[in-house]
């Protein structure tokens, strides 16, 4: 059995844009928050409320980017990379339970409408949309497509960039026409646009924390196209994909006709894995004898008939 290579660990250029987005959005919570309890709006409260919970989700996606980079040890030999998917979980849960918490508000101030003064809730919005711009631009310079981590923290700043987009629009009705129930409304727009998105990320976490097989990972074609492309394998069974972080990782068995260069072989098969994949560490067990178990993978016509020219 052998592996393909070493789980290689995240690299920085995370790490202060995140610190960076942490600063700007707990820098504005206070500011939202001072101009909630001086404007007496109620609703600039709850989004300070909602900005501290950003912030406190900004910090455990640096943490947990700063324990990714530990090096693995006996205990812990793919190191702490799996703290990253565990970071994106929490913090899809928790922007899950904010836009609940938005919408139960939201229903409450639309039959108990609240005085909403509309000059400051629009100066505070505003200021609020520029924080929140700077802060999503500094993670959307980030790897976010590959770090899951990335964007679940970037998703939480967007709902806030929306939301501060809402209460922009409401601040402006507010003024003009005087119509407060437009606040809430607004508030339910903007927490429908981030639910969609907030529920794919805490399903694909779960996933990932799970061991699940990577959503663009088909084993079952895996499977024909090693036996296709490489001769010697027959048969390719008790396959095993997963990830951590953004290292994906694979065991499996391989039946093969017995070969003149083992070592040549298995590199055959483990670069193909890591061109056609991605798949950067595969451990592999070749097998020579047929398998009797259930789960003996796929064998192709190609592949069986340069054995029997082999034997005979």
């Amino acid at each position: 059995m052998s592996g393909a290579s070493h789980v290689h660990q995240p690299k920085d250029g995370n790490s202060k844009r995140l610190l960076a987005a942490f600063l700007v959005t707990t820098l504005f919570m206070v500011v939202e928050a001072v101009g909630g309890l001086l404007s007496g709006s109620l609703a600039l409260l709850a989004d300070a409320g909602h900005m501290l919970t950003d912030s406190a989700a900004l910090l455990v996606a640096l943490m947990a980017v700063h324990f990714s980079q530990r090096k693995p040890n006996a205990r812990h030999t793919f190191g702490y990379l799996r703290l990253t998917t565990l970071a994106a979980f929490i913090n899809a849960a928790a922007l899950l339970l904010i836009v609940v918490f938005i919408l139960w508000e939201a229903v409450r101030r639309f039959f108990e409408p609240q005085p909403v003064m509309g000059t400051p809730m629009l100066v505070i919005a505003v200021a609020g949309l520029l924080a929140n711009l700077f802060a999503f631009w500094l993670l959307h310079r980030g790897n976010e497509e590959k770090n899951i981590n990335v964007r679940a923290a970037a998703l939480h700043v967007l709902g806030d960039l929306l939301g501060s987009v809402g209460a922009i629009a409401a601040a402006i009705i507010i003024l003009t026409t005087g119509w407060t129930p437009i606040d809430p409304i607004l508030s339910v727009l903007v927490s429908c646009l981030v639910l969609r998105s907030a529920w794919r990320l805490l399903k694909e976490s779960f996933h990932e924390l799970l061991e699940g097989t990577p959503q663009e990972v088909d084993i079952t074609k895996l499977q024909k196209d090693l036996c296709l492309n490489i001769p010697e394998v027959r048969n390719i069974h008790h396959v095993h994909v997963w990830q951590i972080g953004e290292q994906r990782l694979m065991t499996l068995h391989a039946q093969v006709i017995p070969p003149h260069d083992h070592d040549g072989l298995l590199r055959r098969i483990q670069a193909y894995l890591l061109e056609h994949y991605q798949i950067g560490h595969a451990t592999i067990q070749m097998e020579y004898q047929h398998c009797d178990t259930p789960d003996c993978g796929i064998a192709s016509d190609h592949s069986h008939s340069n054995h029997l020219g082999h034997h005979h």
